[in-house]
């Protein structure tokens, strides 16, 4: 059990980390890592920097069968995290639904595909499932649009699991908003533009994996046993609405045009 103010210990508990190679997952990964579990990652490619001592298993986790036997292979399962997905930039209009409904299925369907096939484990364990959601999900996601439905779904999938399975099973999301990774100057336009993209942010930075790591252990933990269904917002205070930059351009217009009719009356 968590002391009161302690770091989560998950000593003796096995995770699985879909997705869990770079990006958030590695962030993920290595916060199980420092919380004292055994974590297990699974994803196509293994990868590119070594993640401790992380098992790699590489799985399609499109493949309804591959991931069934991936989890009846486990001897043991506490924590489940479903962080793979992801999407191109890729506007409704320049590409057939097949394209955008392959967004979904890696985004919804295959967390969905791993959940049920590793219930057994965790209702066995008493543990939980830790959806990886994004803010593309509560607000408009244009040039994303597939991919900010199906994080809509995942929350709404996870509420329902979260009643479906318990008392035996929490189920919870992290809702993430914008991550500094290893291709995040590729999305924002290279250093100036991710320092413009950080001052949108109420506190001054994009999220590190590593914050997103450290949500994930604790809904995995003691410190989180009566919190299940529940969203978790990590994602810096929001985007500060459009409006009051609106207005506040606005009203420094008429400030400065007020200064040049006072100006041009003396």
């Amino acid at each position: 059990m968590d002391g009161p103010g302690a770091a989560p210990d998950l000593g003796g508990r096995t995770v699985v980390v879909t997705g869990g190679t770079r990006g958030v997952g590695a962030g993920i990964t290595r916060a199980f890592e420092r919380a004292g579990a055994q974590v297990v990652v699974c994803a196509r490619r293994p990868p590119e920097v070594p993640l401790g001592k992380a098992d790699f298993v590489p799985l399609d986790l499109r493949d309804p069968v591959a991931v069934q036997a991936f989890f009846d292979a486990l001897p043991r399962l506490d924590v489940l995290v479903n962080n793979a997905g992801g999407t191109p930039y890729r506007p409704l209009a320049e590409a057939d639904a097949e394209r955008h409904a392959r967004v979904i299925e890696l985004n919804l369907t295959a967390p969905l595909t791993a959940s049920i096939a590793a219930r057994e484990h965790l209702r066995r364990a008493r543990g939980s499932i830790v959806m990886i959601g994004s803010v593309s999900g509560s607000r408009p996601s244009p040039g994303t649009a597939a991919y900010g439905a199906a994080k809509a779904g995942l929350e709404s999938l996870a509420r329902s699991m979260a009643v479906e399975w318990a008392p035996e099973i929490r189920v919870n999301t992290l809702v993430v908003g914008m991550v500094r990774t290893e291709l995040a100057q590729l999305h924002y336009g290279g250093e100036d533009g991710l320092a413009a993209v950080a001052r949108t942010v109420p506190l001054g930075r994009l999220a590190r994996p590593s914050d997103v790591g450290a949500a994930a252990v604790f809904l995995a933990s003691d410190a989180a046993a009566y919190v299940s269904g529940a969203s978790l917002l990590v994602h810096g205070g929001g985007e500060r609405p459009a409006f009051l930059d609106a207005a506040t351009a606005d009203q420094d217009r008429q400030a400065t045009a007020g200064r040049h009719q006072q100006g041009g009356t003396r």
